[in-house]
């Protein structure tokens, strides 16, 4: 008996469910490592370079060619100061949040699929035993141990395959959430670095590093 015959034949629709589960997380996190390891982000050396260049008023200069989420940012923050916004923080918070929604687009799919994969699993196991003790209840409890012991392993099965359908996909959210919050403290660290060399309000009821911050706040569990 191979493992295809006793996923599809013993394992039942629960089975064809949480594999249905995997190949719809495997797409979602392979889209994602893709979109976040490709994405271009805004070097270092620009933390140098654009003081200077505000000092001499060529700050466009150094902020048009850059790409990425951080780049979008400061761009944003420049142009709120050039149009004359007086309270940049809530600027970089608005752009900062709208960027980290597009990085951690699909992470509440990966989340779902992790945590209801088991309790699938788990509810298939519940059916599978009922029918088991169904038969057992038919045969007036004249039931020899192998026959009983067939029905328990075939009523598991689908526990295990919602267990390792929800390992690797937290394991691999966990990963892609790293990787998004690490841009997200780029994003921070470039949002911070352009307001503290712009005049700015001080942000209302709230002081300047708390409004930066929320540009990496991960609001709820994850962005869809």
């Amino acid at each position: 008996m191979d493992l295809h015959q006793i996923l599809f034949e013993h394992g039942g629709i629960v089975v064809q469910f949480l594999l249905a589960y995997s190949v719809f997380a495997c797409t979602i996190a392979v889209e994602r490592f893709i979109v976040l390891l490709t994405l271009p982000s805004t070097p270092k050396r620009v933390g140098q370079t654009l003081p200077e260049a505000l000092a001499q008023g060529e700050a466009e200069r150094v902020l048009e060619p850059l790409r990425g989420p951080e780049a979008e940012v400061l761009r944003a923050i420049y142009a709120a100061h050039r149009s004359g916004v007086r309270d940049l923080h809530a600027v970089a918070v608005r752009v900062g949040s709208e960027q980290l929604q597009r990085l951690e687009r699909g992470f509440r799919s990966l989340a779902l699929i992790g945590n209801t994969a088991p309790l699938l699993g788990l509810l298939g196991t519940i059916f599978g035993m009922i029918k088991a003790f169904m038969v057992i209840q038919e045969a007036g409890g004249r039931v020899d141990a192998s026959a009983l012991a067939g029905g328990i392993w075939e009523a598991m099965i689908t526990t295990g395959v919602g267990l390792s359908v929800a390992l690797p996909t937290l394991v691999l959210l966990h990963l892609l959430e790293g990787l998004a919050d690490n841009r997200a403290k780029r994003m921070r660290y470039f949002a911070s670095l352009l307001i503290e060399r712009l005049p700015h309000s001080a942000g209302g009821e709230h002081d300047g590093d708390e409004a930066v911050a929320a540009v990496h706040h991960r609001e709820g569990t994850h962005a869809v």
